[in-house]
């Protein structure tokens, strides 16, 4: 059943045409009834007048015989009577299934003033009770024919008409005569056109059906030719173009689509020419700033070695000066490793490392910024090695980067480091109590450059490429790099990585968002595969 919805959900052919031929053959059920039942009222309509003209012609006649008689006894009565009735039974068409003569209903059974009574006399196969008593009602009066329809249960077991009226027979007084015409034709003949509008109505149901499919292929064909068009695009086969054929609506629906990849191709190609330019620009102008800059750094390191012997303005200005030389270096070199990334040269040396001892060096390496700043680093572990496959030295530089960041923002409160694993990853979140971010925030804050607050000054002069280079160390590792942070309560940075290289994370052993705070959650993911974060 799931299978059957998953394709009536994925085929709009298939919908087309279910819908049009359910449509068809509600239609086709319509008009077949309407005209079905016209048919049938307009055969028995036909067959009442020819009935009644017949039924009138024969009792004329037979009112005739009976007057025309001199019989004298009964006996003679009731022969005539049988007469007449055997005489009718071959007249009129040939679906007369026969006659009943009855006594009129409102007659006294005994004969008086020299009546005779004259037995029921009906055609052979019929019998007195097959005549129904609201027609006999009707009959008597009445001095007009009547007719009516019934089912008799023996003969065809076709319906039958019957028409009714009066006459009287000499010495005997006024009888009740009744002709019964056998509907059976007309009952062939309805369901003959039953049967040929069932035949019918399937067939051209079934034409429907084929005519929409096919009419159905040829609109959705183009639609498909243009989907699959469309996701090769999006894979990146930007050379790739719909087939155009004739010059209809389809056509330049096609031809319009072409256009249109044609353009994006285009701009995609020279937005990828400008990127290519751009980092090619960052990074020969990295490596040609480093020989100055080396230049610089050394006449620089010179003036601050003697810069007792110059006067306090200038003292102070050798100062300022190495410091910014220091800076601008370790701008450089981000800017290069950054290059390196944009142009996929970046290469992962996984070993087998503790990563709790990683966590280690990086709190002894910000120790002295950690004191200067008055934040208290703790470190919470599990008692067992937590090993996995990972580029130390990488790994090592993400988690600098969030302590540095977790200190410097921290607001002289304390961090926490807590390092957790699993079968399969291993996590280290980095908690501070600091000034946090705001909730728009988040999506931003592993963009290259990006403050938090422009206004704020950098104490640990960082480069502002610190979080956007973890992101793409964490990437190469196949991890995540998920953020977390609430204005005043601080944020908190997960970093998870697989125990082993190349292997895809499916959760991580530690949650992104403290306890406590599950109603405020903004997460982003990295990482080849690591789909969406919450």
């Amino acid at each position: 059943m799931r299978r059957v919805l998953a394709r009536w959900r994925a085929s709009l052919q298939l919908r087309v045409v279910v819908l049009t031929t359910l449509l068809g053959l509600a239609v086709v059920v319509g008009v077949g009834s309407f005209l079905l039942d016209g048919i049938a009222d307009g055969l028995v309509a036909e067959r009442q007048r020819v009935a009644l003209a017949d039924a009138a012609r024969s009792a004329r006649t037979a009112q005739q015989q009976f007057d025309a008689a001199t019989t004298t006894s009964s006996a003679e009565v009731e022969q005539l009577a049988g007469d007449v009735v055997s005489s009718l039974e071959g007249a009129g068409p040939d679906r007369v299934r026969g006659v009943v003569l009855l006594r009129a209903s409102n007659s006294s059974d005994t004969a008086g003033s020299g009546q005779v009574v004259v037995r029921d006399v009906a055609s052979e196969g019929l019998e007195a009770a097959d005549v129904p008593m609201a027609l006999r009602r009707a009959v008597v009066g009445s001095d007009v024919q009547q007719l009516q329809i019934v089912d008799l249960s023996e003969g065809s077991g076709a319906p039958s008409l019957v028409v009714g009226s009066t006459v009287t027979l000499p010495r005997a007084g006024e009888y009740e005569l009744y002709f019964v015409y056998s509907l059976a034709s007309e009952e062939q003949t309805v369901s003959l056109v039953r049967t040929t509008f069932v035949g019918g109505g399937i067939a051209l149901v079934l034409l429907v059906g084929a005519v929409a499919w096919v009419v159905a292929r040829m609109v959705v064909e183009p639609v498909r030719e243009a989907a699959g068009t469309a996701e090769r695009l999006t894979g990146g086969h930007l050379d790739e173009r719909m087939r155009v054929r004739g010059s209809d609506d389809l056509a330049r629906l096609a031809r319009a689509f072409n256009e249109m990849a044609a353009g994006m191709q285009q701009h995609i190609e020279q937005l990828e020419e400008l990127s290519r330019l751009q980092r090619r620009f960052v990074s020969d102008v990295s490596h040609e700033l480093r020989t100055p800059l080396t230049t610089i750094r050394m006449a620089g390191e010179v003036l601050h070695d003697a810069r007792e012997g110059f006067d306090p303005a200038s003292a102070r200005s050798a100062e300022l000066l190495l410091t910014q030389l220091e800076r601008f270096d370790a701008l450089l070199s981000d800017l290069l490793e950054i290059s390196r990334f944009d142009a996929g040269a970046a290469a992962l040396e996984p070993d087998p490392q503790d990563v709790r001892v990683l966590v280690h060096r990086v709190v002894e390496f910000t120790a002295t910024l950690a004191e200067r700043r008055g934040s208290q680093v703790h470190v919470s572990e599990p008692s067992g090695p937590c090993t996995a496959e990972v580029d130390a030295r990488r790994i090592e530089r993400v988690l600098r980067n969030l302590v540095g960041n977790a200190i410097e923002h921290g607001e002289a409160r304390p961090i926490e480091i807590t390092v957790v694993c699993d079968d399969n990853a291993v996590a280290v979140g980095v908690r501070d109590h600091g000034v946090g971010l705001q909730p728009q925030q988040l999506p931003r804050v592993f963009d290259r450059f990006w403050r938090a607050d422009p206004a704020r000054a950098r104490t640990t002069g960082g480069s502002g490429l610190g979080l956007a280079i973890a992101l793409e160390d964490t990437r190469l590792h196949g991890g995540w790099l998920e953020v977390w942070g609430r204005p005043g309560q601080g944020c908190h940075f997960v970093l998870t990585v697989p125990r082993t290289a190349g292997r895809s994370l499916r959760s991580s052993p530690l949650p992104v968002v403290p306890l406590g705070w599950r109603d405020a959650v903004a997460a982003l993911p990295a990482g080849p595969g690591a789909g969406e974060r919450a």
